[in-house]
């Protein structure tokens, strides 16, 4: 009788094992064949809402999507994280855009459709996050952003005296002084530890110029980052606000989360970041009113000027062995959730609404432009010179070499830095034989 027991009971578990195998060999067969269902994985730089607002979107597509799960993998050192990650093939089926060259697209991301089809339904494509190579589309547009403006704590600036909007680097440190002067303030906030948060001076870069040919033209110059171009006159402002004291006094021992707060509590006047911060850090605010966004302190010949651009544009793991639903997560994402509104940032996709929270843009006579994209047989060279020199735009290094020249710690001028940039990109010129 127990040997009955036990072999009706090893049947009913190896029935079991059967229909689990075979539910997972539908759910890969599935995948296989391009059809939504199974587990997505997503990578996000967004830590602070992965645990209530994109539970909520979680929660509407897999019930519009029924055998799909979506997991998220929020990271904070998010750059630096998954491009380490990306020399495996396990980046997530899922995840912003990375600073990579658009030469590398086709090496780690899938191609989603061509760049013309992408530029009927959506702005910012041709800008400088850029999302294509050779007319293929790898990455798909979510929302635009102003970058490299200035969140602030208004009511630090009321506290300063500071009335009107700071419209150039003299009028910013005439502010950034009264700041320092006339409250507890820290004026402004660098995160240098972060290494990440000095990467978003560069998204400033083309308030300095009025040319949307400036980045084609580098391509052409022996010593772009000579007094006046934009590149110099922007890293002599990074340079400037910390050699005149304008920084957290203790510049190794920040911390992002926390600063995030402090500009919310308003124990600190302002941060250069992009518009997609402004959302973060009115969460944290007990009025979010106070919290504002103003452009990069700069003018050209009198007037302003700011890059609209595509903010994190979300890519498919070429790798992923699910990517229909990966699409179909990033497309519900786009086009059926509240994110872009949540975000209080330019809708991507055509026709929609410039959020109220760039208001301060429009006051000030902002003329928002795109840079143009490389000419024929020139696509990827700036990023290549940008690699070759190891200047690195888009990464920390020569940012921190500019903060460590301003505190003292080293015996470099910013004069000497740009000389060098001038000489790296000179050679890397030459090495390509570009004239």
């Amino acid at each position: 009788m127990i040997i009955l027991k036990w072999k009706k009971a090893l049947a009913l578990a190896l029935a079991a094992s059967v229909l689990l195998l075979s539910g997972c060999e539908k759910k890969q067969a599935a995948a296989a064949e391009g059809k939504i269902g199974g587990t997505i994985i997503v990578l996000t730089n967004r830590t602070d809402v992965v645990d209530t607002k994109f539970q909520e979107y979680k929660e509407a597509f897999e019930q519009k999507y029924p055998g799909t799960n979506v997991e998220f993998e929020a990271i904070t050192d998010y750059e630096g994280t998954v491009r380490t990650r990306m020399s495996t093939n396990e980046y997530g089926d899922v995840l912003c855009k990375p600073g990579i060259q658009t030469i590398d697209y086709p090496r780690y991301f899938e191609p989603l459709g061509s760049i013309q089809e992408f530029n009927e339904k959506f702005n910012f494509t041709q800008g400088s996050n850029a999302i294509d190579y050779q007319g293929t589309a790898y990455a798909y547009p979510v929302m635009g952003v102003v970058g490299g403006g200035i969140v602030y704590n208004k009511k630090v600036f009321k506290k300063a005296g500071i009335t009107k909007t700071p419209r150039n680097t003299e009028e910013f440190y005439t502010a950034l002084q009264a700041i320092k002067d006339k409250t507890d303030a820290v004026p402004i906030f660098m995160n240098y530890p972060a290494g990440w948060t000095l990467v978003q001076w560069e998204g400033g870069v083309t308030a300095f110029t009025d040319d949307t040919d400036y980045k084609n033209k580098m391509v052409h110059q022996s010593e772009p980052f000579q007094k006046g171009t934009a590149h110099y006159e922007l890293y002599k402002l990074m340079y400037e606000v910390v050699k005149r004291g304008f920084c957290e006094r203790d510049m190794l021992a920040s911390d992002w989360e926390m600063s995030k707060q402090e500009l919310a509590d308003g124990k600190i006047g302002c941060m250069v970041l992009g518009s997609w911060a402004i959302t973060q850090i009115k969460n944290l605010a007990s009025n979010p009113d106070d919290i504002g966004y103003m452009p990069m302190v700069a003018e050209v010949n009198g007037k302003k000027y700011a890059e609209a651009s595509l903010d994190t544009p979300l890519c498919i793991n070429v790798h992923s062995k699910n990517k229909a639903t990966a699409r179909a997560w990033i497309e519900f994402l786009v086009h059926e959730t509240d994110w872009v509104e949540f975000n209080e940032s330019i809708p991507a996709v055509k026709g929609g609404k410039y959020p109220s929270v760039l208001d301060s843009f429009n006051e000030l006579g902002v003329t928002y432009f795109e840079m143009n994209k490389p000419p024929v047989g020139e696509e990827g060279l700036y990023d290549t010179l940008d690699k070759e020199s190891e200047i690195g735009f888009w990464s920390d290094p020569e940012k921190k070499r500019i903060v460590d020249a301003a505190m003292g710690t080293t015996n470099e001028t910013f004069e000497q830095i740009m000389d060098d940039w001038n000489k790296r990109w000179s050679k890397a010129r030459k090495n390509r034989n570009i004239n």
